[in-house]
């Protein structure tokens, strides 16, 4: 099922981006009075824009439940009966291509594919960005195997989460419907594990922490994302924080995430004031710590051409297997980019730490 508001919503992101979760719950309690109805019908009346065949679908696929168990299409609902719908609100495109791109596989069976994506490459086609996207370039691969695979079939089940254009890592793809299905349920249920590493401006002070807050788009902005107190306005985001490699005005670190909303370590960094290195949407493509001296504008640029895009890495990926209920972690090395970034920061800090001189 598509929930249109929120696919206009997303739509409108720069680079394609969006939420790292592509399900949103829907929870309906049938109110006294209400006469025997098919549940089809019924959540096409409190679904806006839903069709019968995409509520058929997510009832045929067991992203329907009631009262905490799958039903069929014509199940009738009735008064006290708790409905919960795990709305797809992944991007559908009827002109996608197959395109044969390289990508980095680290691992693949008949249920799902990992690849380490590389910063640059958008998840699925979309606000401008209509070939070259990780979609067609898994379409094509799918395709080598399944030769029968239609086109319209990969943005119905493929991609179950996505990561921003400019961050580089790991990304699950389903390749079976029910695969896509059970793994949907587990990114909702926040069971997977995702581990980032970033780069950020500043030095944290402490060794770990938590960050809490609503996300949303911002008010005024619309292509960039806020945070906001719990409860005004936005989803709810928790990101935990570890400190791995201090550089005196940037710091490395590990975020672990709850939830995985637009943009969500990005923006939750620079709610704290560290935002990432060379975000140039949050405030990071410029020197925000450190020195007037004219060195160290060129050492922090040189870093810049380095690394030309946001310090983040989707370096850790765990989840249940959808078939084999295996519990599987996966993880990867940063992109070398991030990796040259890092040791000239190191570098740049043994040697400052070493003649006390900040040019």
């Amino acid at each position: 099922m598509i929930d249109e508001e929120l696919l206009d919503e997303d739509s409108e992101l720069e680079n394609g981006d969006g939420s790292e979760e592509l399900y949103e719950k829907k929870r309906f309690v049938v109110t006294k009075g209400q006469e025997p109805l098919r549940i089809d019908k019924y959540l096409m009346t409190k679904i806006e824009g839903a069709t019968r065949n995409k509520v058929q679908r997510g009832i045929e696929t067991g992203m329907v439940l009631v009262n905490n168990n799958p039903v069929k299409a014509n199940y009738k609902v009735k008064p006290g009966d708790d409905i919960v719908t795990f709305t797809d609100t992944a991007p559908e495109d009827t002109d996608l291509k197959a395109e044969e791109l390289p990508l980095n596989i680290v691992y693949e069976d008949d249920h799902v594919m990992l690849v380490n994506k590389e910063a640059g490459m958008v998840m699925h086609p979309g606000c401008g960005n209509y070939s070259g996207t990780l979609v067609n370039g898994a379409l094509w691969h799918f395709q080598q195997q399944k030769p029968n695979l239609t086109e319209d079939e990969l943005p119905r089940f493929g991609m179950v989460h996505r990561i921003d254009k400019n961050t580089s890592g790991l990304v699950i793809m389903a390749k079976t419907e029910q695969a896509s299905v059970h793994l949907a349920k587990q990114f909702f249920n926040h069971t997977v594990e995702r581990k980032y590493v970033a780069l950020v401006w500043g030095d944290i002070k402490e060794d770990s922490g938590t960050i809490t807050g609503h996300v949303g788009r911002h008010q005024r902005f619309r292509k960039i994302m806020d945070v906001y107190p719990d409860g005004e306005y936005g989803k709810e985001a928790t990101t935990h924080f570890t400190v791995l490699e201090r550089f005196g005005y940037t710091t490395l670190v590990e975020c672990k995430l709850e939830t995985g909303r637009t943009h969500q370590i990005r923006v939750h960094m620079q709610h704290i004031g560290h935002p990432l290195f060379n975000d140039d949407t949050y405030g990071g493509d410029r020197i925000v710590k450190g020195t007037v001296y004219t060195k160290y504008k060129q050492f922090v640029d040189n870093c810049f051409a380095i690394c030309p895009r946001h310090a983040l890495h989707a370096k850790t990926l765990g989840f249940t297997h959808p078939k084999t209920q295996e519990r599987m972690l996966f993880d990867s090395e940063l992109a070398k980019d991030m990796q040259q970034v890092i040791e000239k920061w190191r570098v740049y800090t043994k040697a400052k730490n070493l003649t006390g001189d900040d040019e």
